[in-house]
C-alpha cells in the first residue's frame, strides 16, 4: 500500500475517534477564542468535500479554475457552533473513503494533472491529495491540544 493511502487511512481513523466525543469534550478548544473540537470536525467535513471536488476536477478536467473558500464565513454561515455532528461524521467518512478510492486509482497516473486555484495559482492533483493529509493532521493536532493529549 502506498504512503498516501496509509496516511489517508491513519488520519481518517484518528479523526473518526474525535467524532465519538460527547458533551463538554466536544466543546473544548485548543486556545482561548479558537474553534472547539466540534467546529474543527465540521470544518474538516467541509474542507474534505471541497478538496474532493478539486481532486475530481483535476483528474477529469485538468486546467480548470477552482475557487477558494473562506473557512470563517462557512463556520459562521453554517452555524458550526450548533450544527449536529452525527450526520457530519457520516459525510466525513464517506468523502474520505471516496478520496482513498481516487488516490488508489489516480495518485500516480493523474497526479501531475494541473488546475488553477483562485488564490494560490497552479496546483497538481498529487498536491491536492497530499493537502488532504496535511490539512487533516493540522487540525488533529489542534484537537489533541484541546484534549490535553499532546
Amino acid at each position: 500500500m502506498s504512503d498516501i493511502i496509509q496516511e489517508l487511512l491513519r488520519t481518517k481513523a484518528a479523526t473518526l475517534g474525535y467524532f465519538e466525543l460527547e458533551g463538554a469534550d466536544m466543546e473544548r478548544t485548543y486556545s482561548p477564542g479558537k474553534w472547539t473540537i466540534r467546529q474543527i470536525l465540521l470544518h474538516l467535513v467541509d474542507a474534505e468535500t471541497v478538496l474532493y471536488d478539486r481532486i475530481r476536477r483535476g483528474i477529469a478536467n485538468p486546467g480548470q479554475v477552482v475557487w477558494g473558500f473562506d473557512q470563517d464565513l462557512w463556520a459562521e454561515g453554517l452555524e458550526y457552533k450548533s450544527l449536529p455532528i452525527e450526520e457530519a461524521r457520516a459525510t466525513y467518512e464517506a468523502i474520505r473513503n471516496n478520496i482513498i478510492t481516487l488516490a488508489r486509482r489516480y495518485y500516480q497516473s493523474h497526479g501531475s494533472n494541473t488546475y488553477v486555484h483562485s488564490e494560490t495559482g497552479l496546483r497538481t492533483v498529487k498536491e491536492e491529495f497530499d493537502k488532504v493529509v496535511w490539512h487533516n493532521d493540522h487540525h488533529l493536532q489542534q484537537a489533541k491540544t484541546a484534549m490535553g493529549t499532546c
